[in-house]
C-alpha cells in the first residue's frame, strides 16, 4: 500500500507570480514571492499607454499596487509544460488621478477563453466573488481562479476596456500562473454526455476549462495556502456561509497523520490531509432520517452552465463497514446511491467523487446534499458523512466563462495608441452595427411569421455522475444525461405586456435618471442598480434597471409585475410602472427617502434608531407580510424578507418591497407548495430548505431574523466573526434561549430599552425562528405582539399618560412564556383592507381592539 505524504511535494514547471505596477519585488502572507512587472518583458508591446498606480488604502500589501490599461494589452507568458495551468487574477477595486471606481469596466481574455465580459471590480467585488482566497472579504476585492489546459505557448491575457464610455479602462493588481497536476482532473473516466455519445476525455479536451466557485473544509477550519499541499497553494474555506442548518449536525475530527491515500487517483494534490481530517456528519439518525433531514449547501450559480461537482469523502469513525449507507444528491436527484465508505474503502481511507450537473435556465442555486436513502425510515446506519466539497464551472462551447460574454467582438478589438485607427475601428464598428440592425429586423419578421410555431422549454437541472476514484473501478451508475452546450441567459423577451402599470418608453427613464447617472445610485441588489430619478411632472421615483449579468432575470421581472399589479397597502411598496423596451427591464417604483432598513442599523453613517422607532419599523413590515398572508385574493408567500427587502420612507413608515422571488400561497386544501429553494442565505427557512415544501410560516422565519438583526444591529451573516457568531439566528438564540439577550443588544440602545419590551420581543423572534414550521406563529401572533411589545416600551417613556392605566389593568408579567400564551388564546383577526383609506381604517380598527385587550374598560 502506497501512502502519498506531504514529502512528496508537488513542483510546477510553470510558476509566474506578478505584482502588477511595479518594479518591487514582495513576499505574500503564503511565503511565495512575487516579483513586480515594471520594465519586464511579459507586457505586450501594445501596453505603452498603461500606468501603474499606488493604492494607498489598500487593505493587502500585494495589492496596493496596480497596473492601469486605457487600450486593449497584453501579458505574454511563455509555457514551457503542456497541460493544466492555474490562472488567478486579483483586482482590488480604486480611484486614482482621474481614473474612477465606476469607470473600471473591462473584459478578460486568456487565449480563447473569455474569462470576464463587461466587468467591475467595485460593483462584483467580494459580496459577488465567490471564488475562494486567502485576504478574505473586503469591499471592492474580487478573485478568479481558472484552470486552463493550454496546448499552445505563449498563454497571452489580454484586458480591454470597455467601449462603453471613452471613460472606460482596465486594470489588474496581481497575476498569478502556475502550473497544476494533471491528475488534479480525471480525463480517463468514461461517462456520457448529450447524445449518448462517448466522450471519456471530455475533461481533458483543449476546449475545457475550469472557473473555481467554491472548496470547502467542511467540518474544519479554513486551510490558506501556506497550509495547503505545498506547490498548489489553494485555499479552502469553512462551510458555515453556505451550510443550511447545523441541526441535527455534529462535527468530527481526527489527526492528519491517520489520513490514507492508498487508492489509485487519490493524493495530496487532489486535497490536504487536513481536509479529509474533519468533517460534518448527521447526528441521531433516529431522529433526522424520520424528517427526510439531510447535510444540505447552497451555492448561487450561473444558469444554463455545466458544473463539476467533487465530494472529498474519508471513514473517521468506523473501524469497519456496515456502519453507515448514504446517498448523494444534487438538485435533488440521487447523483450517488448506497455509499458505505468503511465498507468499500476502509477507515481513514481518503476518496473523492466526481459528478458533472448542467444547470437549467431556471437555476440561479445549486443545492448539494448528502443524507439517507429515500423511503428508508428511522435507521442508525443512514448518518451521512462529507469532509470537503469543491464545485467548478465548466467553460461552454465558445470557451467562455461569462454567460452574457459575446467573444467574437472581445477578440477583434485591436490595441492601439493612436486616434485614427480608433477612428476607423469606431467607423468599422458602425458599419458592422448597421448591419446587425439589418440583420435582427429580418429575424424579427421572420419570427412574427412563425409566431404560431411552438416554443421549446428549456432543459431542466441533469448531471452525471463520473467515475468513484477508486483503484480505477467505475462504480458510479449513469443516472441521466446532459449536453455540454451552453443555452442562452435568463434575459429574454417578456411572455406578454401587464395589464397593469404604466409602461415607460426607455428615452423617458433615460431623462428620468439623466441617463442612469451612477451619481443617481441609491442601491445594487442581485436583480440590478437601482436609481432616483424624476418624472416628467415631478414625481420622485426609485427605478431598478435589470444588470444581464444579474442571477435574476425574466422570471423574476414577470412576477414583480405580477404581484404588484394585484397589490395595495400602506406597507407594500408601490409599484409605478415597467419598461421592457431594447431588451431592457427596468422597474420603477415609489421613491423611498430613507432607503433600506438595513442602512439605519449598520454599515452607514445614518444616526441611529430609537428603540421605539425599531418596533414602529417592525409592525409596519409585519402589517405588510400580514396582508400578503392573509388579505390578498390569493395568500402570498413573499420568500425574500429580509432588511434590504424593508424599506422606509420619509417618515420612517416600513413598506415591504422586491417581489421577484414571491410565490402564490397554498389552496385550501393543500399544506405547503412545493418548490425549488430560492432566497436570500442567512434567511433562508431551513424546513423549507431541506424539504423545498415552502408555506407562510418561511416568511414568518425570515422575519425572525430581521427582528433579531433590529435588536443586535449586525448582519444576518458575517463569515469574519468568530465562528460561533457568524450565523445570527444561532447567536441571538443561543443568549435568548438563556434569558439574557440583553447582553448582545446594539449599544445604542442600552440604558434605553424597557425590559419588559424587550422580553417580548425576544420571545417573538424566537418562536418565529423555531426548527419546524408548525412551531412557529402565523404573521398576525407576530404582529399583536410586536404592537405589546411597542405599548410597553411607550408606557416606560410616558407614565403620565392613558396609558399608565396598564400599571394596574395589566396582569403582572411573571414571565414572558405566560404572556405570549396568553396572546396566543386571543381571538383576533385583523381586516386588511386594498386601497390606502380601508389600509387607514384597519390602523384605526387594529388600535382599537389591541386597546381593549391591553387597557380593558372597566364595566361597573
Amino acid at each position: 500500500m502506497e501512502i502519498i505524504s506531504s514529502a512528496h511535494a508537488y513542483s510546477p514547471p510553470d510558476n509566474y507570480l506578478l505584482k502588477c505596477g511595479t518594479d518591487q519585488a514582495a513576499i505574500a502572507i503564503d511565503n511565495r514571492v512575487w516579483q513586480g512587472d515594471g520594465g519586464s518583458s511579459f507586457i505586450s508591446s501594445s501596453a505603452d499607454n498603461s500606468l501603474s498606480a499606488v493604492i494607498l488604502s489598500s487593505p493587502i500589501p500585494l495589492l496596493n499596487t496596480s497596473r492601469i490599461f486605457t487600450r486593449r494589452s497584453s501579458y505574454v507568458l511563455p509555457v514551457s509544460s503542456f497541460g493544466l495551468h492555474w490562472l488567478r487574477l486579483y483586482f482590488y477595486s480604486f480611484s486614482y488621478l482621474n481614473f474612477t471606481r465606476s469607470a473600471a469596466t473591462f473584459s478578460v481574455t486568456a487565449d480563447e477563453y473569455t474569462l470576464l465580459h463587461e466587468f467591475n471590480p467595485s460593483v462584483e467585488g467580494s459580496s459577488t466573488s465567490s471564488s475562494p482566497n486567502s485576504f478574505g472579504n473586503y469591499s471592492g476585492f474580487s478573485f478568479k481562479e481558472y484552470l486552463l489546459n493550454l496546448t499552445k505557448s505563449p498563454l497571452e491575457i489580454s484586458f480591454i476596456p470597455s467601449n462603453s464610455t471613452s471613460d472606460s479602462y482596465a486594470f489588474v493588481n496581481a497575476i498569478e500562473m502556475v502550473s497544476a497536476p494533471e491528475r488534479l482532473i480525471s480525463g480517463d473516466s468514461t461517462f456520457t454526455l448529450g447524445g449518448g455519445a462517448d466522450n471519456s476525455s471530455a475533461l481533458s479536451t483543449p476546449s475545457m476549462g475550469f472557473e473555481t466557485m467554491y472548496r470547502l473544509n467542511v467540518g474544519g477550519s479554513p486551510v490558506v495556502p501556506l497550509n495547503d499541499t505545498p506547490g498548489l497553494s489553494r485555499t479552502w474555506f469553512a462551510e458555515e456561509s453556505y451550510l443550511a442548518s447545523k441541526f441535527g449536525v455534529e462535527e468530527i475530527n481526527s489527526t492528519i497523520s491517520s489520513i490514507l491515500y492508498q487508492r489509485a487517483g487519490s493524493d495530496e494534490n487532489i486535497a490536504p490531509p487536513s481536509v479529509y481530517s474533519t468533517a460534518l456528519q448527521i447526528n441521531n439518525p433516529q431522529e433526522t432520517s424520520s424528517l427526510g433531514f439531510n447535510l444540505s449547501w447552497s451555492f448561487g450559480i450561473d444558469p444554463n452552465y455545466v458544473y463539476f461537482v467533487r465530494f472529498h469523502l474519508c471513514e473517521l469513525e468506523y473501524g469497519t463497514g456496515g456502519k453507515r449507507h448514504f446517498n448523494l444528491f444534487l438538485q435533488n436527484q440521487t447523483a450517488y446511491s448506497q455509499l458505505d465508505l468503511g465498507q468499500e474503502f476502509g477507515h481513514y481511507s481518503a476518496i473523492h467523487i466526481d459528478i458533472l450537473l448542467r444547470a437549467g435556465a431556471d437555476d440561479s442555486r445549486l443545492l448539494v446534499q448528502a443524507g439517507p436513502p429515500p423511503n428508508t425510515g428511522s435507521n442508525e446506519f443512514t448518518e451521512a458523512i462529507v469532509n470537503g466539497i469543491e464545485v467548478w464551472k465548466v467553460s461552454n462551447s465558445e470557451g467562455s466563462f461569462d454567460r452574457v460574454a459575446m467573444s467574437a467582438p472581445i477578440k477583434s478589438v485591436p490595441g492601439t495608441s493612436s486616434s485614427k485607427p480608433r477612428v476607423m475601428a469606431i467607423a468599422a464598428a458602425a458599419a458592422v452595427a448597421l448591419g446587425m440592425l439589418a440583420i435582427t429586423m429580418a429575424v424579427i419578421c421572420y419570427c412574427c411569421r412563425q409566431r404560431a410555431k411552438v416554443v421549446k422549454q428549456p432543459p431542466s437541472s441533469t448531471w452525471i455522475p463520473l467515475s468513484l476514484h477508486r483503484g480505477g473501478a467505475h462504480s458510479a451508475s449513469l443516472i441521466s444525461k446532459a449536453t455540454m452546450a451552453s443555452g442562452a441567459g435568463s434575459y429574454g423577451s417578456l411572455a406578454g405586456p401587464s395589464s397593469m402599470g404604466r409602461v415607460f418608453t426607455f428615452s423617458e427613464l433615460m431623462d428620468a435618471t439623466r441617463g442612469f447617472d451612477e451619481a443617481l445610485v441609491i442601491g445594487v441588489g442581485g436583480f440590478g442598480k437601482v436609481y432616483q430619478g424624476d418624472l416628467d411632472d415631478g414625481t420622485h421615483v426609485a427605478v431598478k434597471r435589470g444588470n444581464p449579468r444579474s442571477e435574476q432575470g425574466i422570471m423574476e421581472f414577470q412576477t414583480e409585475i405580477d404581484m404588484l399589479s394585484k397589490l395595495r397597502h400602506r406597507h407594500l411598496v408601490s409599484l409605478i410602472g415597467y419598461c421592457k423596451e431594447n431588451r431592457e427591464m427596468i422597474l420603477v417604483y415609489e421613491f423611498m427617502a430613507n432607503g433600506p432598513l438595513r442602512s439605519h442599523l449598520y454599515g452607514s453613517n445614518t444616526a441611529p434608531l430609537s428603540w421605539r422607532q425599531r418596533l414602529e419599523i417592525c409592525v409596519g413590515a409585519a402589517r405588510g407580510l400580514h396582508y400578503l398572508h392573509t388579505g390578498a385574493t390569493e395568500s402570498i408567500i413573499h420568500r425574500d424578507v429580509k432588511t434590504t427587502n424593508i424599506l422606509l420612507d420619509e417618515n420612517l413608515v416600513a413598506k415591504v418591497s422586491d417581489f421577484g422571488l414571491s410565490k402564490t400561497g397554498p389552496a385550501l386544501d393543500q399544506t405547503h407548495v412545493s418548490t425549488a429553494v430560492k432566497g436570500s442565505f442567512g434567511y433562508l427557512d431551513p424546513e423549507y430548505f431541506r424539504r423545498q415544501q415552502l408555506t407562510e410560516k418561511s416568511d414568518v422565519y425570515s422575519f425572525g431574523v430581521v427582528l433579531m438583526e433590529v435588536i443586535c444591529a449586525r448582519p444576518a451573516i458575517n463569515p469574519a466573526l468568530p465562528r460561533e457568531q457568524v450565523n445570527i439566528a444561532e447567536w441571538a438564540m443561543h443568549w435568548q434561549t438563556k434569558g439574557m439577550l440583553d447582553h448582545i443588544i446594539d449599544p445604542h440602545l442600552v440604558g434605553t430599552v424597557d425590559m419588559n419590551s424587550l422580553a417580548i420581543f425576544g420571545k417573538t423572534a424566537e418562536k418565529c425562528l423555531a426548527e419546524d414550521g408548525v412551531s412557529r406563529p402565523p404573521m398576525g401572533q407576530v404582529l399583536w405582539n410586536l404592537e405589546y411589545a411597542l405599548q410597553l416600551q411607550h408606557r416606560s417613556i410616558a407614565p403620565n399618560e392613558n396609558i399608565a392605566l396598564m400599571d394596574h389593568q395589566l396582569p403582572m408579567l411573571h414571565t414572558v412564556d405566560e404572556k405570549w400564551e396568553e396572546s396566543m388564546q386571543v381571538n383576533h383577526s385583523f381586516s386588511c383592507g386594498v386601497n390606502e383609506d380601508e389600509d387607514e381604517a384597519e390602523d384605526i380598527t387594529m388600535s382599537a381592539v389591541f386597546s381593549q385587550m391591553v387597557r380593558p374598560t372597566n364595566d361597573k
